[in-house]
């Protein structure tokens, strides 16, 4: 049995050719002896023994001991997809296998030993751990849930590499695996620029390749409305850039359900007091206006925290966001908040001196919020914000998770806030929008979520991590260029053990995996000179 190797990297720095050919030459060796695992699982024994497999006679199928009902539509489509990223590339590149003979693997059956959960959605609790025996002629796929079983099918398909005969070949192996964290999730922003809905179907595609399981959908913002209420239609009629860049009911239903066939929770973040320009132009009096030298303008601020009309329209908004998305947290933003135009305004001003506020626009803050979270406790749901809210002593409910993105002193932020004994998600290291020549990935690949002085329980409170895609500068035509691989980096680093760090042994396997993303349809960027076999 073998298990992780080293292998070299080529410097990104200028390199005299024969040792970077010598280089090549390691890292092609080291490719045959191990397959490229990504990201890498807990527990990896693989055998230098092949089994073949002839595509015409390899069956992906229930085990006889599975709970899950056979006709589990979740599974069903699971298997159906991973045969053909297995198999048609290939087939459609390559033509017939040159099959060899020898000792074969015929059959991957799949077991969900407890409940199977096919009907429900994923949720931060969800068991994503599987076990998979790889022999012939038959390999096992174990989990307890479906969900595990959609991960051990996507390590079965990376097992599984063509020879150089033309032959589909595999190592017998041994593998458990489960995940770090909890939450391992993909920030995209659909305000700044709108992205087609096949753009986001693609993303998710990609995120199942690298074991993420959260997409935070920052779906507004200040530029544009693009989500289409039903209860209140002027939001986007007005407040997207146009009638055709919105999501309709129907687009929000389609990515629900495409994500949840991949075991990925989407969450949306309507994001308040601030960051909501777009939102005034469809809804009267909802922001606050601004007054210079005690005369109104025409420009608005924030969220207007002082009419009780605000929070009935909230009340009705986040009661129809929580039927439109399943999923247990609603994201509520809650950053950069300028108080400028509150300050400016009379009447708020008066609310606040009457409110026994005094001029502390933070309290002004914490009672918009604190009305937002009873809100969204009303209605079952669970809260994440930004760290500001945490900074700014706002009163948040015990359990609330706070989004940790300042970049400067982030594991003493995170410290912080689990010293509160608030859970934690943090983003601050993973900023993908911010870009630069070179393997930054590398950067992303060596953050250490945990290494800050605080106990055990305050590291169990960090429940996981996401890579966060801005939208100033990306839309359909270099999304996923620039989120893949980089974002694998932080794939790995979320899922596998915190032992799992040889930036030299990631490279060998990335450059592999980034070839697969291609070949299965993912535009990723290479990481350096080279090519994909195919």
């Amino acid at each position: 049995m073998i298990d992780r190797p080293a292998a070299m990297r080529p410097s990104p720095h200028r390199t005299p050719e024969l040792l970077l050919a010598l280089l090549a030459l390691a890292a092609q060796a080291s490719a045959q002896q191990t397959p490229a695992l990504w990201p890498w699982p807990r527990s990896v024994k693989v055998s230098p023994e092949l089994l073949n497999i002839a595509p015409e006679n390899f069956l992906i199928s229930h085990g006889p001991n599975s709970t899950a009902d056979p006709s589990c539509s979740l599974l069903q489509e699971a298997f159906r997809r991973y045969y053909k990223y297995i198999f048609g590339f290939y087939k459609r590149h390559h033509g017939p296998a040159n099959f060899q003979g020898g000792a074969q693997l015929e059959q991957l059956q799949v077991s969900v030993t407890l409940q199977s959960q096919c009907d429900s959605f994923p949720t931060v609790s969800s068991d994503e751990s599987y076990s998979l025996l790889v022999q012939g002629p038959v390999a096992f796929l174990k989990a307890n849930r479906v969900w595990g079983a959609l991960r051990g099918l996507e390590t079965f398909s990376q097992l599984v590499y063509q020879d150089s005969y033309g032959a589909f070949t595999i190592n017998r192996s041994i593998i458990t695996d489960s995940p770090r964290f909890a939450h391992r999730g993909i920030l995209i922003d659909t305000s700044r620029h709108y992205l087609p809905v096949k753009t986001i179907l693609k993303t998710l595609d990609a995120m199942a390749f690298n074991k993420f399981n959260v997409l935070h959908w920052h779906i507004v913002d200040d530029p544009s409305f693009p989500y289409q209420s039903t209860a209140f239609p002027e939001l986007s009629n007005k407040g997207s850039y146009s009638l055709s860049h919105v999501y309709t009911p129907r687009d929000v239903h389609k990515v629900v359900e495409y994500a949840r066939f991949r075991g990925i929770r989407i969450i949306p973040e309507f994001d308040t007091p601030g960051h909501t320009q777009s939102w005034g132009k469809g809804q009267k009096d909802l922001l606050t206006p601004c007054y210079i030298e005690k005369k109104e303008t025409e420009r608005v601020g924030p969220i207007n925290p002082t009419l009780n009309t605000t929070y009935t329209f909230f009340n009705t908004f986040f009661n129809e966001i929580s039927s439109v998305f399943p999923d247990e947290f609603i994201h509520l933003g809650g950053d950069e908040v300028d108080f400028q135009c509150w300050s400016s305004n009379p009447n708020i001003q008066d609310f606040m001196q009457k409110k026994g506020f005094g001029k502390n626009f933070k309290r002004l803050e914490s009672f918009y919020i604190k009305n937002i979270l009873d809100i969204i406790t009303s209605l079952k749901k669970g809260s994440i914000v930004w760290q500001e809210l945490f900074d700014d002593n706002v009163e948040l409910r015990t359990d609330t998770v706070v989004e940790v993105w300042k970049n400067e002193n982030y594991l003493a932020n995170l410290k912080e806030v689990t010293s509160s004994g608030f859970k934690a998600i943090l983003s601050a290291p993973w900023y993908l929008d911010i870009i630069s020549y070179g393997q930054d990935w590398e950067t992303y690949y060596t953050v250490q979520p945990l290494k800050f002085d605080g106990s055990r329980k305050q590291k169990q409170l960090v429940i996981g991590g996401e890579a966060c895609l801005w939208g100033e500068y990306v839309d359909a035509t270099n999304l996923n260029p620039r989120l893949w691989p980089r974002a694998s980096a932080v794939g790995e680093r979320l899922w596998s053990p915190e032992t799992v760090i040889d930036v030299d042994d990631a490279y060998s396997r990335l450059v592999r995996h980034r070839c697969r993303m291609v070949s299965r349809g993912i535009a990723a960027q290479p990481l350096y000179t080279g090519h994909c076999g195919h």
